[in-house]
């Protein structure tokens, strides 16, 4: 397929020798601990896997401010930049009410609320199983038992 051959491409084009190669759901949970670091919310993956060739999985966030949404685009450009993961395309920092950060078979979608509610990826891509993704900081905070994710279809 054809984003499995531009990842090969953009892996063998990376000139770092600290090269890290992860699976489409282990990228995932990476960007998902550094959504939550920077105090994301109402984190769901949309698995597109049976849907799209685009993308196996986007990622959607919601942020409060311009700042936290450019303090969570860079945290997971920055963090998996250090560890020799690098974004095929990155867009929307001008405006900061959506960026984009294209990981080819993964698709973060930072949101200002109000923007995400205006877009609503979710019911756009609806026929993808969805996933809410719970902070397990959160939940050990609480003393619950940490809840991996749960799942639901739009």
């Amino acid at each position: 397929m054809y984003h499995l051959l531009l990842a090969e491409i953009l892996i063998n084009l990376n000139p770092t020798n600290n090269r890290i190669q992860l699976d489409s759901r282990e990228l995932v949970d990476q960007i998902a601990e550094h959504i939550f670091s920077k105090k994301g919310y109402d984190v769901h993956l949309l698995d597109l896997r049976n849907l799209t060739a685009i993308s196996d999985y986007f990622i959607v966030c919601s942020a409060d401010s311009d700042t936290q949404v450019k303090a969570i685009a860079d945290e997971i450009d920055k963090s998996l930049r250090d560890r020799g993961i690098k974004c095929w395309h990155k867009e929307g920092y001008k405006a900061l009410s959506w960026v984009l950060i294209d990981y080819v078979d993964v698709v973060v979608h930072v949101f200002k609320k109000d923007a995400r509610a205006f877009y609503n990826l979710e019911k756009l891509w609806g026929d993808g199983v969805v996933t809410k993704l719970e902070d397990p900081a959160l939940n050990a905070t609480v003393g619950k038992k940490p809840a991996r994710s749960k799942k639901s279809t739009l």
